[in-house]
């Protein structure tokens, strides 16, 4: 099943259009498709991906039919209107708590539990609002992903909303102090909108920093390294991160030879660096005597 939700991962993500959505529901497969003591026969691939794109359907009609009795004009009463659909009668919205738990940043249960993180609800909202015929996109800030609504046509006005937070409206200033909570300075550059792979790159990274402070998870965070290396860009430290992960999961010799071939690109521009990893690979391989 991981070869063939990684398969369709990898040319998702080489698609012309990559879909942000089907990237994360095969992400979350990593995870909720492996077997397990409490779900030892788990759903097939097509059957998750088929129940998340219901979910999102279902949701999308009930915006429908409340754009239908409101016939909101502004982006201030189609930010209203989400709020009132998704962050009021769905009750999709984050607490504390959610930054604790993995399921916030697996689509597949922050559906099933309308909680998550910032970054997982404000997904939940574009593609809701796409399949209604809605404008919404992702905002990367620094800290907290929120989104931008635009009016039912596309136009260039738009208001931005925290769906964290139930889809509470936001003005510049409150854009800024996120920011700034986040230790970044602001800039009026960071309300672009957020390009697909460039989301799916950032939950995957959510996913290794919860995993990384857990080390009893390690192989969460590998899982989560390896995807981010099938996006078409990546950094090149992610290849030193997967083969300390191999080590650190008992793939002493795979992890070894991983090191060797990344000291080999260090060599031209960091040869200290480069001799350290060297090291490390002849650790790993003396850990099997």
């Amino acid at each position: 099943m991981t070869e063939q939700s990684r398969a369709r991962f990898r040319a998702e993500a080489r698609a012309d259009q990559p879909d942000p959505v089907l990237l994360c529901v095969l992400a979350a497969a990593e995870h909720i498709l492996a077997p397990s003591a409490e779900t030892p026969e788990p759903p097939a691939l097509d059957e998750l991906v088929a129940a998340c794109q219901a979910a999102l359907d279902r949701h999308a009609a009930a915006v429908r039919l409340a754009v239908a009795e409101r016939a909101p004009g502004t982006p201030d009463e189609v930010a209203a209107l989400l709020a009132a659909v998704l962050g009021g009668r769905e009750r999709f919205h984050g607490r504390p708590a959610d930054y604790r738990r993995l399921e916030s940043s697996l689509l597949p249960d922050v559906l099933r539990r309308r909680r998550g993180l910032p970054i997982m609800l404000s997904l939940v909202w574009q593609a809701v609002a796409r399949r209604a015929g809605l404008t919404v996109h992702g905002i990367a800030l620094p800290g907290h992903f929120i989104v931008a609504v635009g009016g039912p046509g596309g136009g260039e006005e738009y208001v931005l909303a925290d769906p964290y937070h139930g889809g509470r409206l936001l003005d510049l200033p409150d854009a800024a102090q996120l920011t700034r909570a986040a230790g970044h300075h602001f800039s009026p550059e960071l309300l672009s909108p957020a390009a697909p792979l460039d989301t799916v790159h950032r939950v995957l990274g959510n996913i290794r920093s919860w995993a990384a402070d857990r080390p009893e998870h390690a192989r969460t965070q590998l899982w989560a390294t390896e995807l981010a290396l099938l996006l078409p860009r990546h950094p090149a430290q992610l290849r030193l991160e997967r083969a300390e992960l191999l080590v650190r999961t008992g793939d002493f010799l795979s992890g070894a030879a991983e090191m060797d071939a990344y000291a080999e690109i260090l060599d031209t521009f960091d040869p200290k660096a480069a001799a350290r990893t060297r090291h490390e690979a002849r650790a790993a391989r003396h850990r099997l005597n």
